[in-house]
């Protein structure tokens, strides 16, 4: 025994000495890391790799198989399902560490949504160190407070928001979470047999350089209590505003300048400086299209990697609105302002050109910068941008990658938005997001649909600008609704790393047939000598902005409903579905599909407009043996003659109403049961869609 103290004592200090000067990852460190904005701006230190568990669909395997590869199946898709002490988990995460979870969103649908247990496991621990309902853990109070632990939006019905949890869970060597409930149920074979629905999106980094990891622990989160409060107070806070006091250092540059069409101004620093926050207001006789078309260019130490419209830099899209992030900042009508810190080592140029034909004014306009150290970490910041103008969006075979950047060199992800203008009723946020990091030929980061990427649910039309790393501040072109729709999701703890690449594209996928305008902007950090596709594009910039339906279309506009967007309100008899039986021959393969109803019963269905007038109604029904006959009436004009529906095979039947005034708001829909089909004993009505063209 004597013996083994001396070699017990050396193999403590060598273990000790191991880990001198080597970098220690905790809830501590990693909280601190998250809100210092000047490391985004550096190579990381420790290096590591950014990936993604998700629910994405799993027939989706190459984009040679179009429609798999498009695949919308994005619910209950788990790693697989393991029994622990007689209970069912399924594992939607398994990762090998050293490591951490970075951030973690999820949604439900169905019965008891949201009531199943999380458990997240790290190490080697059989006993999970978090362990409880999976909504109070992911936006509750379970963990810690707002906003790192927050569900959007706060408005719309807590069953149909995105939960969201930021708090950082590091490990050493393994993580794994699970999640339980008894009315979860998938098969061996991976048939969902659920009553409630699962969506998720794990982001987690992988450590690829020496570090010490302290793994999560309830002590852990205990010791850092002060910490995470500390935290949620200035992540709520936001970025600074635009007038906010320099700081030590910190000097002032005046951007003011009043441009006439066609004419930039530039502004020069010099020396080893950093851009701390840049802030301006524009104003003009059409303050829209002055937002899109007066565009913000930079370069540092020569190289050209940021040039976008100034409101989609800033986070408005096109309108005078009120934003919040932990990197910009709006006023409703005002001041803009980004605080992203963009280093150079000699110079840096910023220049405001006005492309649009009104003369702009650029006031309250200031670069403040700030002393920086530059050496081989550091990076240029930079952006693309572009418009895909009246693009065509259709689901199924239709789909598209869109390709928001295609990035070359060494460099982080930091973040991206899309302002989206849509002309129609139907959805065009259904599309999955696909990151190739260094040459992947399959995504690491592969996702559940736009809105989930953005940190929400269910395309819910309400704003909100109260999140530091998601945020909507105009939704009025989300799901049912017609308008302009600005969605921003920006990285801090879940930036992308790359050494080589980086591919990120957002499927377009929307629910029925119209054309849209999409665009994106992304933003990243690149060491010096990278490349960035798409190049500026004065074309989509100078494009006139879309403020209604008509721009988009022109006269002759058609509106698409589709029956699957139709609410049923209460008081009727029998069942509503969605149903997908032979579903090839339905628009976004299903209908809503009302059954077990009796002669006289009434079926009543609403959606919202955003547009009011006179149109042509044309609508698609589903026919078959069972199928009597009906009345329809719109907004309290009945159309003549009955509508009849049997007929001895499945098949759909196209129908002119005739013309009906759409009102601004809620429009209803009322289906009347006339006769039953002869020899049935219960009724069944099936709508695929209501099309209404603007009369001329």
């Amino acid at each position: 025994m004597k013996r083994l103290v001396p070699i017990f004592l050396l193999a403590a200090f060598c273990c000790a000495m191991s880990h001198a000067g080597t970098p220690v990852v905790s809830l501590k460190s990693l909280l601190r890391e998250m809100t210092d904005r000047s490391l985004m701006a550096r190579w990381p230190d420790p290096a590591y790799s950014c990936k993604q568990f998700s629910s994405y669909d799993r027939s989706s395997k190459t984009p040679d198989d179009k429609l798999a590869w498009f695949g919308n199946f994005d619910q209950g898709q788990f790693i697989r399902q393991e029994t622990n002490n007689g209970r069912t988990e399924y594992v939607m995460m398994d990762a090998e560490g050293p490591g951490a979870i970075v951030r973690f969103w999820m949604t439900f649908s169905g019965i008891n949504r949201g009531q199943g247990t999380l458990r997240i496991y790290v190490d080697d621990y059989d006993t999970p160190v978090i362990e409880g309902n999976v909504r109070e853990i992911l936006s509750g109070q379970k963990l810690c407070g707002k906003p790192l632990s927050m569900s959007v939006p706060e408005d719309a019905p807590f069953d149909e928001r995105g939960h969201n949890l930021y708090l950082p869970i590091p490990y050493a060597k393994r993580c794994k979470v699970t999640i339980e409930s008894p009315d979860l149920k998938i098969t061996p074979e991976g048939r969902i047999e659920s009553k409630t629905i699962v969506y998720y999106a794990i982001n987690y980094r992988t450590y690829t350089s020496p570090v010490k990891v302290v793994s999560f622990s309830e002590r852990e989160l205990k010791k850092n209590a002060r910490l995470i409060a500390e935290t949620n107070t200035l992540l709520t806070q936001g970025a600074p505003e635009a007038g906010a006091p320099l700081a030590s250092g910190e000097r002032k540059l005046d951007l003011e300048a009043v441009l006439a069409p066609g004419e930039s101004r530039s502004f020069t620093i010099d020396g080893m400086r950093a851009v701390n926050r840049l802030s301006m207001r524009v104003d003009a006789t059409d303050r829209e299209q002055a937002l899109r078309s007066t565009v913000l260019s930079m370069s540092f130490d020569g190289e050209a990697t940021v040039w976008a419209p100034v409101g989609d830099f800033f986070g408005v899209g096109y309108r005078r609105l009120a934003a919040s992030t932990w990197y910009t900042k709006a006023a409703a009508g005002d001041v803009m302002s980004a605080s992203w810190v963009m280093p150079f080592k000699e110079q840096c140029t910023i220049t405001l050109t006005n492309y649009g034909e009104q003369p702009v004014e650029i006031s309250k306009a200031a670069a403040v910068h700030g002393a920086w150290k530059w050496d081989d970490a550091s990076m240029h910041f930079g952006t693309t941008w572009q418009q895909f103008t009246r693009i065509y969006a259709q689901g199924d075979a239709n789909a598209q990658d869109l390709t928001f950047a295609r990035l070359r060199g060494k460099g982080v992800y930091v973040g991206d938005a899309v302002t989206v203008y849509n002309p129609n009723l139907g959805w065009w946020g259904e599309g999955d997001e696909k990151v190739y990091v260094d040459g992947e030929t399959f995504p690491s980061h592969f996702g559940t649909g736009t809105e989930d990427y953005y940190g929400y649910a269910w395309g819910r039309y309400e704003p909100w600008i109260n999140h530091p790393f998601v945020a909507q501040p105009i939704g009025d072109g989300s799901y049912g609704h017609i308008g302009l729709s600005q969605n921003t999701r920006v990285r801090s703890l879940d930036g992308i790393p790359f050494r080589e690449s980086l591919q990120f594209d957002m499927e377009l996928f929307d629910w029925s047939n119209v054309h849209l305008n999409y665009a994106p902007i992304t933003f990243w950090y690149m060491h010096p000598g990278g490349s960035h596709l798409p190049e500026p594009c004065i074309a989509d910039a100078i494009e006139p902005v879309a403020g209604s339906p008509a721009d988009i279309f022109g006269k002759g506009m058609k509106l698409t409903v589709e029956g699957e967007a139709l609410l049923p309100q209460s008081g009727y008899n029998g069942n509503i579905v969605l149903q997908t039986v032979e579903r090839h021959l339905w628009s976004e393969e299903m209908i809503l599909f009302w059954s077990d109803f009796q002669e006289g019963d009434v079926l009543t269905l609403t959606f919202n407009s955003l547009v009011e007038g006179d149109y042509w109604l044309k609508a698609r029904f589903a026919e078959a043996a069972d199928y009597g006959t009906f009345r329809i009436s719109v907004n309290g004009h009945e159309f003549a003659p009955v509508v009849k529906l049997t007929r001895k095979e499945i098949s759909a039947k196209a129908l002119s109403l005739g013309k009906i005034h759409l009102k601004k708001g809620e429009n209803r829909v009322t289906v009347t049961a006339g006769t039953l089909a002869p020899g049935f004993d219960k009724g069944h009505f099936g709508l695929d869609k209501l099309t209404f063209e603007e009369c001329r």
